[in-house]
């Protein structure tokens, strides 16, 4: 399973079933899980751990030293978990002790080719990185999150769950849940309605959240007052609701509008 031009480390630890490709270089402190494949000539190093049944292709750099200029070697992480598809050319780097220590990458993502994701970012779930997508240091992606190629994310930007950001994005601040966004500088355009009907959400959901969209983009009103209005009325007892004002309320930065 491994070919005989690959180098792997005695001290690396590989599944008995995973495939390693011809000129891939693994490093001592690698561990991959059962069913990955690993293509040809992906260079796999640091403090690195692949969950199972992953696909990397060509010219990847997984768990390579970060590029914070204040990283000095020290043992950090990068964690990625199952059934994840990692095209040519794509990086993704290992964390910093100015943070916690871990980039981390959850299940079912799609990493398109010559896609960066930077230290200590934290990536959910089912989520579309297109080609040229970069995400600086301590981003965090939640889960079924669409970025357009070249799509650039600010450092400590958080994009929240079931948004989308169009083709050349350029985000420096939040991305509140369900949103669309697009432009340099990136603004909102919307919520992914198409995308709700999609995953079979109800009518009545779209509808409480159009209205939702509507009081905190479209009514003028200071950002504070807005989801105030949202809170007192009776859609905020709608799951889908709440959490898109939770999303607003817990950012960092400031949102997209």
């Amino acid at each position: 399973m491994i070919h005989p031009t690959a180098i792997v480390d005695p001290k690396a630890e590989l599944d008995s079933d995973v495939e390693v490709g011809p000129f891939c270089v693994i490093g001592p402190n690698v561990q991959i899980g059962s069913g990955t494949v690993i293509k040809s000539h992906v260079v796999i190093n640091g403090h690195t751990i692949i969950g199972e049944q992953n696909e990397i292709f060509q010219f990847a750099s997984v768990g390579e030293a970060n590029q914070d200029k204040k990283y000095k070697g020290e043992p950090t992480e990068l964690i990625i978990g199952d059934r994840n598809v990692i095209r040519e050319n794509a990086t993704l780097h290992r964390g910093t002790i100015q943070d916690q220590g871990i980039t981390k990458i959850g299940n079912d993502n799609l990493f398109m080719a010559s896609t960066h994701v930077g230290h200590d970012c934290i990536v959910g779930d089912n989520n579309i990185l297109a080609n040229y997508a970069a995400l600086a240091g301590h981003v965090h992606v939640g889960d079924s999150v669409i970025l357009g190629g070249y799509t650039g994310i600010h450092q400590f930007c958080q994009i929240n769950s079931f948004s989308m950001c169009g083709m050349g994005s350029m985000v420096t601040k939040d991305v509140p849940r369900f949103m669309m966004i697009s432009g340099d500088p990136a603004k909102a355009h919307g919520m992914n309605f198409e995308g709700m009907r999609r995953r079979g959400t109800a009518p009545e959901i779209i509808k409480a959240l159009r209205s939702a969209y509507k009081t905190v983009y479209l009514k003028s009103l200071p950002l504070e007052k807005a989801l105030a209005e949202i809170e007192g009325s009776e859609i905020f007892k709608i799951q889908d609701v709440a959490d898109f004002v939770l999303s607003i309320r817990r950012s960092r930065r400031g949102i997209v509008r």
